[in-house]
């Protein structure tokens, strides 16, 4: 029986081209849809889009169900009538690397401009229907501001501990200032709607990316204590992290507070399934990130150093999934299972029926035959060159010594160096799996300055952006072609 085999582009929503400093969800991010309409492109796979905090990481948010305020499009709201173009002008910037701290001290300014002139009956409905997370959301965003953003474990403790008069008298006090960020709700998930609306319409579908952990600073754990491993003072008693590897030989340490997943599971995994249920209707497709700690997870004494010293713990596996189908049907997710992955780990996966990852630039071991060799691959899974954590294809290159290399060039049939950006893509989307997802830095044989991130490292993260003139008809019609070569998108 054929099988159809299907392609995607992952491109973070920040990198797009934009006027204002980041990219967003206006013109330019339907631009783009249509670009990957030309280019006969399936999926368009995005990172997180929730609210960034400290080091600007989209793994790191404020909540895990709420939109970033950064990519609200201000000339969108200048055509709504919320804001004047003098005021869209002043915050001009083309600058194809993101400045986050002028960011965060220019935009919240003027989306409150915009929400003075904004009629709040529009919003009721938005209000009711996203209670269950907004209400909880939109108070700890303003009682953060009054204590001037600093993490929530070093408010005051009545507010820590939800002291009920404390709350219910800032309520009473504050309630325009809640609005305010109701408000950015609103306005980010009405565009994001309406962009997800275009670009199905183009026969282009989103996938979403889900980290598994949430941020210790969130509203997620300020509102929800129980579901974490935590002290009575919400101070972590272990967090996340991953031990040694390909990318650090001190491990990971991310510090997220771990899930008290026996009180979960009591509760039938509510939590969570709230949380895929949110993603299931943002997304097509949602890639869970790190899938594999749902079988163990790696947990380090809070206040270790490095996570050297960790160690694994039985996770929920797959009868948290299970569990969520029963409520929501059968779900379109894509495992992360990238990292030390065990027996345990392939039967979760394969017992769920959800395709994993697997990245190329991982597979070329000289005398082993790796997972993620071409060989190697299966119908259900992804596959990648590398992901948002890795460098570009060209980079990566450069960086290997010259026997590596001559063995890489061998094994893809090329002879010229210059080659090997052109020959992995097409390598990828010559295999067998179902999902081919190229980044877009390398399908412009981008180099360094093009990663997005590297693991373990924060201050220069997340700030890539191309250029308008980057997504030409050239590009658009050698990506439409290489799809007709190697039979992607292709279902009749």
């Amino acid at each position: 029986m054929k099988k159809n085999r299907e392609s995607g582009i992952l491109m973070p929503l920040f990198s797009l081209p934009n006027s204002y400093g980041i990219g967003s969800l206006g013109h330019d991010a339907y631009n783009y849809v249509d670009f990957l309409y030309k280019s006969n492109i399936k999926y368009w796979q995005l990172l997180p889009l929730n609210p960034t905090s400290y080091g600007d990481s989209p793994y790191q948010s404020f909540s895990a169900f709420a939109g970033n305020p950064y990519f609200i499009d201000l000339e969108t709201l200048q055509e709504k009538g919320y804001l004047t173009k003098e005021e869209v002008d002043s915050l001009f910037d083309e600058s194809t690397s993101i400045d986050y701290e002028k960011l965060y001290k220019t935009r919240f300014n003027i989306l409150y401009t915009a929400y003075k002139r904004f009629d709040k009956s529009k919003m009721n409905n938005f209000i009711k229907e996203n209670k269950d997370w907004l209400e909880g959301y939109s108070l700890f965003m303003t009682i953060k501001n009054s204590f001037n953003d600093v993490s929530f474990l070093s408010w005051p403790s009545e507010y820590i501990t939800h002291d009920e008069d404390t709350i219910d008298s800032f309520i009473k006090d504050n309630q325009d200032r809640i609005d305010f960020w109701n408000f950015i709700q609103y306005e980010f998930y009405e565009e994001y709607f309406t962009l997800k609306e275009y670009a199905n319409s183009k026969g282009v579908y989103l996938i979403g990316d889900m980290p598994i952990y949430v941020s210790l600073d969130s509203s997620d754990v300020w509102n929800n204590k129980n579901e974490f491993l935590l002290d009575e003072r919400y101070n972590p008693t272990l967090v996340a992290g991953v031990p040694p590897d390909y990318f650090s030989p001190n491990g990971q340490l991310w510090g997220n507070p771990l899930y008290d997943y026996d009180y979960m599971k009591k509760n039938n995994y509510s939590w969570w399934i709230k949380r895929i249920k949110a993603a299931s209707k943002m997304y097509d497709l949602v890639r869970i990130d790190h899938f594999r700690g749902f079988e163990s997870f790696y947990a380090i004494k809070a206040g270790e150093s490095t996570a050297i010293n960790g160690t694994w713990i039985k996770g929920p596996g797959a009868s948290l999934f299970k569990e969520a189908e029963k409520c929501l049907g059968k779900l379109n997710i894509i495992a992360e299972n990238l990292g030390l992955i065990t027996k345990e780990v392939d039967d979760m996966i394969n017992e769920l029926g959800y395709p994993g990852m697997k990245v190329s630039q991982f597979s070329f071991k000289k005398g082993v035959s790796t997972d993620a060799a071409f060989f190697n691959l299966e119908y259900n899974c992804v596959c990648y060159p590398g992901t948002h954590d890795n460098e570009p294809i060209r980079s990566w290159f450069n960086s290997l010594d010259q026997s590596m290399k001559e063995f890489i060039m061998d094994r893809l049939f090329i002879k010229d160096e210059y080659d090997i950006g052109n020959a992995l893509i097409r390598a990828v989307l010559n295999s067998v799996c179902k999902y081919a997802i190229i980044p877009m830095w390398d399908y412009l044989q981008k180099g360094h300055e093009s990663r997005i991130n590297t693991p373990s490292t924060m201050g220069n993260n997340w700030k890539f952006r191309i250029e308008k003139n980057d997504l030409n008809d050239d590009l658009a019609n050698y990506i439409n072609h290489l799809q007709y070569i190697y039979c992607r998108n292709m279902h009749n």
